[in-house]
């Protein structure tokens, strides 16, 4: 099936008399003959549903489905993207390990690197977002198990070299981790360029509108877990008799492991209903994204000629130093979110935003409606000045998420609130 069919019509097929959609599968647990059925299940000898931690038919359906936009082998629904993010990696990690990470990842996820993992005994090393590539082997230690990068970054807007990311990980027998939110497979499939794991929050892009809370992770299938590195999958695991997780799933080992270690431990599953939501965003977002990036595009454009306006970073835009890497890895575009600083500093721009009608100042981003934020204020407010430097972000910046209304009432609404400052 064409992208367009898969966002609408994979994951589920219904049989006589069943749902023409996606059911709402409100249940915690399921009812077996016997114990030994059941049994079979908890020593993952047999597929199937027993209690909704592990899996549950509505989020079944719409992982197949995500895995199938994504061009992977398996997915796992989490409860949030940094659920996401959090299960992905200590999947693979524990303490005493190494990882690299993009130093200008979204706020949420710098703190987790930065703060709650090293907490946990996993350190982190972060390299710039326009990285070279001597720069990020020299980065490498001999425990090193992973290297994670935003594809767009949030809300700086860098665009990652995947394919150098990806060259530079495999070389070094790790793993390379892409969350892929902003640009969703809608304009980027991470894996076509190198990437191992996926992760995504499918409360933006993918849900749409702001209604459902949730993250995912999906597995390639193409990374060697058998290289003497990842013992937690190439060798028994006690608490499943035994079993050895690429002996038995073979290219979904992380993913089987992901879900039967990580999420029958920690718990982070999204519920039913969220699922259900999401799976009705995931319809229309072949339509929605080339929308939000038409919109985003002419936003900036009116931005870069406004002489109140400091700078304009959009990787869409020619004058963009990202330009080039879009064209290279996003040619459709990139995401409907533009980042800009106004002339006059911080005041200037909260001034801005205090004046925006259409526009609403939210937590939120990456949703049909306009919304606007202030990261230094907002999301990266716990870091400190030489990290807000180190994620490209400024005093003067807000993230402006670009809707699907008429472009030509944005603008307008951005018009008269800049012409107020």
């Amino acid at each position: 099936m064409k992208f367009e069919t898969k966002c609408i019509q994979s994951g589920y097929t219904p049989k006589n008399g069943e749902s023409r959609v996606v059911p709402i599968v409100q249940s915690t647990t399921y009812k077996y003959e016997t114990s030994d059925e059941m049994g079979k299940l908890f020593d993952l000898e047999a597929e199937g549903f027993f209690y909704t931690r592990l899996a549950n038919p509505t989020l079944d359906a719409v992982e197949k489905k995500i895995a199938d936009l994504e061009g992977g082998v398996g997915a796992m629904l989490t409860s949030s993207g940094q659920a996401a993010t959090t299960a992905a990696v200590v999947n693979i990690c524990k303490a005493g390990d190494h990882v690299i990470c993009s130093s200008a990842v979204y706020g949420g996820t710098f703190n987790l690197f930065s703060k709650t993992l090293k907490d946990l005994g996993i350190d982190c090393t972060f390299v710039p977002a326009m990285v070279t590539e001597e720069e990020l082997n020299n980065a490498f230690r001999e425990n090193t198990k992973l290297v994670f990068t935003e594809a767009v970054t949030n809300p700086s807007l860098d665009v990652a070299d995947i394919e150098m990311f990806a060259k530079c990980a495999h070389a070094h027998n790790v793993p390379l981790f892409v969350d892929n939110t902003f640009p969703t497979p809608v304009n980027f499939r991470p894996f076509e360029w190198g990437a191992d794991i996926v992760v995504h929050s499918t409360s933006k892009y993918m849900d749409g509108h702001a209604v459902a809370l949730g993250g995912v992770i999906v597995d390639s299938g193409n990374f060697d877990w058998n290289n003497g590195k990842y013992p937690m999958l190439s060798q028994p695991d006690e608490t499943y008799h035994g079993v050895v997780y690429t002996e038995r799933f073979g290219k979904a080992a992380f993913i089987t492991k992901a879900r039967t270690h990580i999420m029958r431990d920690m718990g982070q599953q999204q519920s039913p209903m969220n699922a259900f939501l999401l799976n009705i965003g995931l319809e229309t977002l072949f339509l929605r994204v080339p929308r939000h990036c038409e919109n985003a595009l002419a936003v900036a454009k009116f931005l870069e000629a406004n002489d109140k306006i400091e700078w304009v970073n959009f990787p869409g835009l020619e004058s963009s130093k990202y330009y080039d890497l879009a064209q290279k890895y996003m040619p459709n575009g990139t995401c409907g979110v533009v980042s800009f600083g106004v002339k006059g500093g911080r005041q200037a721009a909260e001034k801005l935003m205090a004046e925006l009608k259409l526009a609403a100042i939210v937590t939120h981003v990456a949703d049909a409606r306009t919304c606007c934020l202030h990261p230094a204020s907002a999301t990266h407010r716990q870091m400190t000045d030489e990290q807000l430097v180190a994620a490209g972000i400024s005093p003067n910046m807000i993230r402006f998420s670009v809707g699907i209304e008429n472009v030509e009432d944005i603008i307008a609404d951005l018009k008269q609130a800049i012409d107020k400052v």
